[in-house]
């Protein structure tokens, strides 16, 4: 991969050779790792939907796909992701999610990334820091075991109100997710201060040139984090 990598930010509609491209990404990567052909967050449905804000992860010509992740608000005309995945179990919900309320969702990273620290620690960061340009109150996530300690990190506590206290068997009967939720989107209250401090950083200069720092050492990211005013 080159030397420095971009990480993005744009409404879905606005850029559908990307989101293809992370659609792609996203789903050779389930079928690759866990055998899984189609999971809620994983249609295309979202390609189209001015109501989601894409995050990818590039090169720094922009055409090749390391990685990325979705926010989705809810409109009443596409359903959240974890509306779809939990639903059946747990009406309640259906009750839980209303304008106001987003989810972050098709979380991924290629192998050619892996172990630097994008997906588990700075897609997380990006999407919660992104949350202060939308209209959005309060925003879900459904975890897997592998990605739970980095919503952590960002703010999400579990959502014991649903399921076997926030648990279920999803997408397969052999695999848990875990429903997380952030409440406080503004003050992420309970964020690591390390992790709550980048996350203001970003808020306060989404489009900046940071040398970051991962288990396998220290690379050039430029976030272009920088959304159009959003309109109803």
């Amino acid at each position: 991969m080159s030397a420095s990598i971009n990480v993005r930010a744009f409404f879905a509609p606005d850029d559908p050779e990307a989101c293809m491209r992370f659609y792609e990404g996203h789903s050779k990567l389930l079928q690759i790792y866990f055998g899984i052909n189609k999971i809620t967050s994983g249609n295309q449905d979202w390609v189209h939907h001015r109501n989601t804000v894409v995050v990818i992860v590039e090169d720094e010509t922009g055409t090749k796909t390391y990685g990325g992740s979705r926010i989705q608000m809810a409109d009443g005309v596409l359903p959240l992701p974890i509306e779809l995945a939990i639903g059946k179990y747990d009406p309640k919900i259906y009750t839980d999610v209303k304008i106001g309320s987003a989810e972050i969702c098709g979380l991924w990273n290629s192998k050619e990334v892996a172990g630097m620290g994008i997906g588990s620690l700075i897609l997380s960061r990006v999407c919660v820091a992104l949350m202060t340009q939308l209209p959005v109150d309060n925003v879900h996530v459904l975890c897997a075991p592998i990605t739970t300690r980095g919503a952590k990190r960002v703010g999400a506590v579990i959502d014991t109100s649903l399921g076997n206290q926030g648990t279920f068997y999803y997408p397969k009967d052999d695999l848990i997710a875990t429903a997380m939720i952030i409440k406080d989107i503004h003050e992420v209250a309970s964020a690591d201060p390390s992790e709550r401090d980048l996350i203001r950083e970003l808020r306060r200069n989404p489009n900046q040139v940071r040398l970051e720092t991962g288990p396998k050492g220290s690379f050039e990211v430029n976030y272009q984090l920088g959304l159009p005013q959003w309109v109803e």
